[in-house]
């Protein structure tokens, strides 16, 4: 399962799911967002059935990032019913995305 770009109607809609979220917070002109890509594409494969993983681009949606308080980027968020459970800001790999993801949610 490929990730996917979000807008804020669509955030707001997965944030009344009973499934865990996992945001990418990033935008197209930062080089380490775009490194990072491929790991956050394979984590949406690993761990598709247990959360929704999905990307908000902060230049679309900046009042979103500003709601959520996203002052660097990348950053990683888990929400659940609303809340945000925990974040990462520049995981430098698959492994610390992982990591992250199975601290967070307990897994």
């Amino acid at each position: 399962m490929a990730t996917k770009n979000i807008n804020k109607e669509e955030f707001y809609a997965l944030q009344e799911g009973g499934k865990p979220v996992l945001v990418d917070f990033w935008a197209p002109w930062c080089s380490y967002c775009r490194r990072i890509g491929p790991a956050y594409e394979k984590i949406a494969e690993q761990y598709g059935e247990t959360l929704d993983v999905v990307k908000v681009n902060i230049d679309e949606e900046p009042q979103l990032a500003q709601a959520e308080q996203i002052e660097v980027i990348p950053t990683l968020v888990i929400y659940q019913s609303g809340q945000a459970l925990g974040s990462v800001v520049a995981p430098e790999s698959k492994a610390a995305i992982d990591g992250f993801i199975r601290q967070t949610l307990n897994l």
